[in-house]
């Protein structure tokens, strides 16, 4: 072949693929790094991120903040905590400031100052970007093709512009979520090709649609702290308390698109899936009935949306109220029992009517991938093909909303691309 020969390919520029570049970069100076992306220009989930300011990462991150196998994640973790991500973001000109919530964003509230960091420490570096070079195919090249040759190439990477033989192959294709930014899926092809499994993918961090005699298109734009709870086949499997958003469509918000890998996933594997929402966090039905009837007791004229209004949006209230039958400027002493208790039920324990997610253009993250018993925590190298390594989004990690997913993407790259990095020889140990 007449191409030159990289010495590591990094397949996909998104937020793991750059830094397994520059990574790489940083601890080999004289291997040659190379990052073909399908876009035509790169980083489009990172600008999208966060609202277009990107959550870089979270002031914490503990691996139960995940979803996988849990003493590998917090392995990798533990190679490249906050701190350190922190550290380099400085390093690369990008200060990061801390939300209440915990979140981290640059401090220019603008996804477009970190990726420019990335890119320019990339260029710094001599790390070739190619956008445009969409990836069909990885090949390894077996011993006979190697044999004589120095500093053999043992992958051949089919591209748009022809073929980029490569030493060692990076896979940071990302999942299936936001295909439009260029993660659309293609990199589980390119791994079971290799002899790697995927498990099953669904969109989670999305939105859930509701039916649409749902009330929930009246209240679009309130939120408010609901506590969810999900349940497949009906045994609880997952509980959390959040703020939720109606929207014109159903509902989102933090606590839902948490929730939503568990809906997604049961769904996918064609169980039944229910979401049910608590609006009186840390109260039970029988709670809220007994602080409902001492109300009554001390006011028992008012109105039941004013008294059901000192716990919840008074949007909200009347909605529930209707939903359970109620008048909602009735007298709270003359509402009947047999509406009261819908009222109670609907208040601690309201069946959400989710009809479907809202698709991979609206997740912001992919659950399932290639298993992480698959790759070497310690390298993220594969165990199944010596030289590729697996970061970011395709792997069977997926984090809740607040950066986490971002802090896996550089960690994994981190640790990939200084592993890539130290096993083609020489280079510094920085």
């Amino acid at each position: 072949m007449g191409e030159p020969v990289a010495d590591i390919c990094v397949i996909g520029a998104g937020a793991a693929g750059l830094a397994a570049g520059i990574f790489a970069a940083e601890h080999n100076p004289d291997c040659t790094v190379e990052l073909l992306d399908g876009a035509t220009s790169i980083g489009a989930k990172i600008l999208v991120s966060g609202g277009g300011r990107c959550n870089v990462t979270h002031d914490v991150v503990r691996p139960e903040d995940f979803f996988g196998t849990r003493h590998l994640v917090r392995n990798v973790l533990a190679a490249f905590p906050v701190q350190n991500t922190v550290a380099w973001f400085a390093s690369l000109g990008v200060e990061l400031k801390r939300e209440e919530t915990g979140k981290l964003f640059p401090v220019t509230d603008k996804a477009r100052s970190v990726l420019d960091a990335l890119t320019a420490r990339s260029r710094e570096l001599g790390v070739v970007l190619r956008p445009g070079h969409r990836v069909s195919g990885i090949e390894r090249r077996n011993a006979s093709e190697q044999a004589g040759a120095q500093g053999p190439a043992e992958f051949v990477i089919r591209h748009q512009h022809g073929e980029t033989p490569a030493r060692r192959v990076i896979l940071a294709t990302g999942g299936q979520s936001l295909p439009r930014t260029g993660s659309d899926g293609s990199g589980y092809g390119l791994a079971r090709h290799l002899g790697h499994h995927v498990t099953p993918t669904v969109p989670a961090l999305v939105a859930l649609m509701l039916d649409e005699h749902c009330f929930h298109a009246e209240l679009s734009g309130l939120s408010h702290e609901v506590e969810i709870q999900t349940m497949v086949e009906g045994r609880p499997v997952d509980r959390r308390t959040g703020s939720l958003l109606w929207t014109h469509f159903g509902i989102s918000g933090p606590v839902v698109m948490d929730a939503s890998r568990f809906w997604c996933l049961a769904r996918a594997r064609g169980e039944t899936a229910e979401l049910y929402g608590n609006f009186l966090p840390g109260r039970n039905a029988e709670q809220s009935r007994e602080w409902f009837l001492s109300q009554v007791a001390q006011n028992p004229r008012r109105s039941l949306l004013k008294l059901l209004a000192e716990l919840l949006p008074e949007r909200s209230a009347e909605a529930l109220c209707r939903h359970a039958g109620g008048d909602p400027q009735q007298a709270c002493a003359q509402v009947p029992r047999a509406v009261r208790d819908r009222l109670m039920t609907a208040l601690t324990r309201f069946r959400f009517p989710v009809v479907r997610d809202r698709g991979w253009n609206f997740a912001e993250v992919t659950a399932g991938g290639i298993p992480l018993e698959e790759v070497n925590f310690r390298t993220m190298e594969s165990k199944l093909v010596p030289g590729l390594y697996l970061v970011g989004e395709v792997l069977d990690c997926d984090g809740r909303i607040g950066g986490f997913n971002f802090q896996w993407a550089w960690a994994t790259g981190r640790v990939a691309g200084r592993a890539a990095a130290a096993s083609l020889g020489a280079g510094s140990d920085r």
